[in-house]
């Protein structure tokens, strides 16, 4: 097997850390990117060039499985066994062992020494206490104390405690990483899209024990009929170009309810399948879901390919099916890496896939920033963040610490958070930095004033702010710069004059008292353009109305402004 470039480098920087270091390393390659050739690689390189024993450790059967595949294609001359109870297999004496962590994390000494863990998936270590990585790994440094340990992942971070790697943690120190937008850039990733608009739920009320939402809330906020259909209706309609639509619930009885509307209001067949799905129909489930063919049924029957899957907290780490196109996640969650595993099912390259819808209904990306770009914090013991999150002031834009009550900079009063309805709309903050969407909003009302920067000198140049209302407490605002210099005041005059026959204003002052008095066009709508990973969006076009004539002199507002509320 040739391994890609990046792949190769992954390699070399384990082995050149290995060689200078004590401690140990992991490597990060995003999902679908291509971690199992790095550790198949290793493996044969560990027994074949170096004499030594490695053991392979993983959670659930189906990475044990790619595993074992991908050993024998690159390196078929190197004798491995299996030690996992679902794969009825118990081998102990081979170079290498492929092994599941709930099989033998107490029996190290029945497996004997290895000079090499690699953990595939090592965002599962648990920090601290006496997880069943740390048990095996303790009895295992006993038996050679120069055990050494190699981790992989696509996300080195947990919902708990912030990064995987530290002085006191298994894993020490990233050797090696590779992001999502390079490998989309080179081809090896599939590139991710996002529908235009965006419409943020908010979802405040919901309580947080141990690091996540808790479960029964999230349930019974998703499941309310407006928003299941709302959400069904939307996904129906942007994936009917698509080919394998995976959709990401709050629970089963949540995602029966989805299962449901599909059915009965769309005509349309949604598999579905969670932790009580039997082995067997879970098997013909997947396989029609990837296009792939399935055993007659008794009357020798064959059903057709599935389009649409539910799923409950089971298809996101080691699951594969390239021909997924579209990714709807209709459940919220406060883990990054869980965010990022539901997104990065759409990341494989498949025959005819141009890219991946995601369609995100939690607010996810919002909350953890692009996938590329997540924001992790790291916490202390308690489990509580060092940093408290930012907040935007929406009076003067202001980036604020969030335990602020008012805001430094203008005063502005936070209202105590209240439970707010979800919008039944997918979020479309896009899920890569960079990323830029357009939305257009239909403007309900325009307010004027005169902006006067918080702590600025008495003789500063003021603006005169603009607030469109585009909803019933949504507002987009700009500022325009008449007592500025420079492009700043060029800009000003080349809004007014698309605006207003009236002269052009000498200060924001008379600015807004014009405006408010009558002299500019109506401002029907508004373009927003979004960047993702960027904190502001920014109005970008308008439709105007008609300009309304001059104002006549005995009309134009006076010097003296006291009477008009700014």
């Amino acid at each position: 097997m040739q391994l890609r470039p990046y792949q190769q480098a992954a390699v070399d920087a384990v082995y050149d850390y290995l060689r200078g270091h004590d401690d140990n390393p992991c490597v990060v390659i995003p999902t679908a990117g291509g971690k199992t050739p790095v550790l198949a690689t290793i493996c044969r390189d560990a027994v074949g060039r170096w004499g030594g024993r490695v053991l392979v450790l993983a959670h659930v059967k189906e990475l044990l499985e790619q595993a074992v595949d991908k050993l024998r294609v690159v390196c078929p001359d190197v004798r491995f066994g299996v030690y996992s109870a679902g794969l009825r297999r118990r081998d102990t004496d081979e170079p290498v062992i492929v092994a599941g962590i709930q099989s033998v994390y107490k029996r190290a000494c029945d497996l004997d020494a290895f000079d090499l863990v690699i953990v595939d998936e090592a965002h599962l270590i648990p920090p601290d206490g006496e997880g069943m990585y740390r048990q095996f790994l303790a009895d295992a440094k006993v038996i050679n104390p120069h055990l050494r340990v190699i981790g992989l992942t696509a996300t080195p971070f947990r919902l708990k405690s912030g990064m995987i790697c530290g002085p006191e943690n298994i894993l020490n120190r990233v050797c090696f990483e590779v992001g999502v937008r390079e490998l989309i850039r080179d081809g090896y990733l599939c590139p991710l899209v996002t529908k235009a608009g965006i419409n943020k739920a908010d979802f405040d009320r919901l309580h947080v024990r141990a690091g996540e939402f808790v479960a029964d809330e999230v349930e019974d906020l998703m499941d309310q009929d407006s928003l299941v259909e709302a959400a069904c209706g939307e996904t129906v309609a942007y994936s009917q170009d698509r080919n394998a639509v995976l959709i990401f619930a709050s629970g089963i009885k949540h995602a029966r309810h989805i299962q449901r509307v599909l059915r009965d209001k769309h005509g349309v067949e949604c598999g579905l399948v969670c932790g009580e799905t039997p082995a067997d129909e879970r098997r013909r489930l997947l396989a029609r879901f990837r296009g792939e063919p399935v055993d007659a049924d008794l009357f020798g029957q064959t059903q057709a390919r599935l389009k649409y899957l539910v799923n409950v907290n089971v298809l996101t780490t080691g699951f594969d099916a390239p021909n997924i196109d579209c990714v709807a996640i209709l459940r919220p969650t406060m883990s990054p890496g869980l965010f990022y595993q539901m997104v990065g099912r759409g990341f494989r390259l498949h025959p005819g896939k141009r890219n991946c819808l995601v369609l995100d209904f939690g607010g996810n990306a919002i909350r953890h920033g692009p996938v590329d770009q997540m924001r992790v914090r790291e916490t202390s013991g308690s489990g509580k963040g060092c940093d408290a999150p930012a907040k935007e002031c929406p009076e003067c834009l202001s980036v604020i610490a969030a335990g602020y009550a008012h805001c430094p900079d203008c005063g502005y009063e936070f209202r105590r958070p209240e439970r707010a309805n979800h919008d039944a709309q997918a979020s479309t903050e896009s899920v890569l930095s960079g990323q830029v969407s357009e939305s257009v909003y239909t403007v309900r009302d325009v307010l004027y004033s005169v902006h006067v920067k918080q702590g600025a000198d008495e003789n500063a140049p003021r603006t005169m702010r603009v607030d469109y209302k585009i909803g019933f407490y949504q507002f987009k605002s700009e500022w325009v710069c008449f007592e500025h210099s420079g492009y700043a005041r060029w800009k000003a005059e080349m809004w007014w004059r698309a605006r207003s026959f009236d002269p052009l204003p000498a200060t924001a002052e008379e600015a807004v008292a014009l405006a408010n008095c009558g002299a500019l066009a109506q401002t029907k709508s508004i373009t927003v353009r979004s960047v993702a990973g960027e904190r502001f969006d920014r109005i970008v076009d308008y439709e105007l109305g008609e300009k309304p004539e001059p104002l006549p002199l005995n009309q134009r507002p006076t010097a003296d402004l006291s009477d008009i509320p700014f």
